[in-house]
């Protein structure tokens, strides 16, 4: 057996292990947006307040849950899955803005960037041309 097999198979097991962590936090995040969309098709009554506190039309909601269902499906589909997540970085801003404008920028500083990290985490750990495209660097920069 030669070193080169060796060094495959376990540059091999590495990745197997962070695409199954990958697609850990991208279940994670996805279940996030899953029932977020859920309560809003629903139209749940504090899921309504809240809209309403934030200056939303209730009239909208079935619109923004579609519109985040689609850009899930995107990231969950390996072939648009990059598509998915610029998508749905935009749609996290989006509502980071709209705690901002209404004062509440702890909140949106805190779980919407937690599943805008977890979105992007998944991402980077299943997908090796993003990790060859922002790799991690350990070593002293030169």
């Amino acid at each position: 057996m030669s070193t080169a097999a060796v060094e495959t198979g376990a540059v091999g097991r590495e990745r197997d292990w962070m695409v199954w962590a990958g697609w850990l936090l991208s279940a994670l995040a996805a279940s996030i947006f899953l029932w977020s969309a859920y309560m809003k098709l629903t139209r749940q009554p504090g899921y309504v307040a809240e809209m309403a506190r934030l200056g939303y039309s209730p009239d909208v909601l079935t619109a923004l849950a579609l519109l985040q269902s689609s850009c899930l499906a995107l990231y969950l589909f390996p072939r648009t899955s990059t598509l998915g997540v610029v998508l749905l970085t935009g749609y996290l801003g989006g509502a980071i803005a709209s705690y901002v404008r209404i004062g509440d920028a702890l909140f949106a500083n805190t779980f919407q960037m937690s599943v805008a990290l977890l979105l992007w985490g998944g991402l980077y750990l299943r997908e090796h041309r993003l990790r060859s495209l922002l790799p991690v660097r350990t070593g002293p920069v030169r």
